[in-house]
């Protein structure tokens, strides 16, 4: 990229200072070459390792069968839906993301990989889940991975998430169709069974982020991300992570209350969500001293992931032994 002004002819490469960058994303002209770990980052893995998980539960969960070979492919195809949102979504929020220290060194904001690359990326990797669940498994299954894909990308990212404190309230639906749409790989069809699993992620979402918004909070607030401790308080954000977490005990045990699941999941979610409530507790009901290190919080953040390993771990351990 040029900036401007004509080159005088000594026949030598010109060197021009560069003035300082106003731009939140590095310049094309301080542009880093790119590797595969560059374009491998822009999905996630953090988070798609969680995705692919829940969709692996969810299909070995449901009853029936699916081959092996399918089985893989719905999953893989999955991987990919979440890893194309996962680009986009960066591609849209790269000025957003090079103003937060969390995420500053990602791809974009850091300069090792073009904006439009990410888009190209993004674009592929969802049109090909798309294509490969519909061509390999059914159009039932293509049509809500399409439809979670369109969710994060559009809905949470474009919309919700620069809008409304309640983004990570109603966005949290994007995280919870993995298990969904695993489960309608190998039933073709849509039940109460996995409709709960998905409102089980749906409902553990806000308190898990929040419980990390709250020891974020500054680069939320310095990006102009109207999270909901920036908008609403840290007070009333405590009291919410609270309350999704009691609600989290009541639609965790609906799968077995309503006779989708035998004892070994019933017993896990009841002592799985009654600790996390416990663990919520003192970060629901504490006041916020400014010198305070949140290890409260952490602490929940850290059992909140651990709580949906555990508890999909055991709705397929039941499944085993049910089968």
């Amino acid at each position: 990229m040029t900036t401007g002004g004509g080159a005088p002819e000594t026949g030598r490469p010109l060197h021009i200072e560069k003035p300082h960058l106003t731009t939140t994303v590095a310049s094309t002209a301080t542009q880093l070459p790119a590797e595969w770990r560059d374009f491998f980052a822009l999905t996630k893995p953090r988070v798609m390792s969680l995705v692919v998980f829940t969709a692996l539960c969810g299909l070995l969960a449901a009853p029936g069968a699916i081959h092996p070979v399918l089985g893989f492919t719905a999953i893989l195809a999955i991987a990919m839906g979440a890893g194309g949102a996962a680009a986009l979504n960066q591609w849209w929020e790269a000025d957003l993301d090079a103003k937060m220290k969390r995420t500053a060194k990602r791809p974009l904001p850091s300069g090792r990989l073009r904006r439009s690359d990410a888009r190209d990326f993004g674009m592929l990797m969802s049109g090909a889940s798309v294509f490969i669940m519909l061509v390999a498994i059914h159009w039932l299954a293509a049509v809500v991975l399409a439809f979670s894909i369109f969710y994060y990308a559009v809905i949470y990212t474009m919309w919700l998430k620069p809008r409304t404190p309640q983004n990570i309230v109603i966005g949290g639906g994007a995280g919870a169709f993995p298990p969904l749409i695993g489960w309608i790989a190998v039933t073709g069809e849509i039940t109460a069974m996995p409709v709960l699993l998905f409102a089980i992620i749906f409902i553990w979402t806000p308190p898990h982020f929040w419980a990390l918004a709250l020891f974020v909070k500054t680069d939320y607030a310095k990006a102009g991300i109207p999270m909901m401790p920036v908008v609403a308080g840290e007070k009333s954000t405590r009291h919410q992570i609270l309350g999704y977490s009691v609600l989290l005990l009541a639609v965790a045990m609906l799968p077995w209350i309503i006779g989708g699941t035998g004892l070994i999941y019933g017993i896990s979610a009841l002592l799985l969500s009654v600790l996390f409530v416990v663990l919520s507790i003192p970060v629901g009901l504490r006041t916020s001293q400014p010198d305070d290190r949140m290890m409260q919080e952490k602490r929940l953040f850290g059992y909140s992931v651990i709580y949906l390993f555990a508890l999909f771990t055991a709705l397929v351990a039941d499944r085993m032994v049910l089968a």
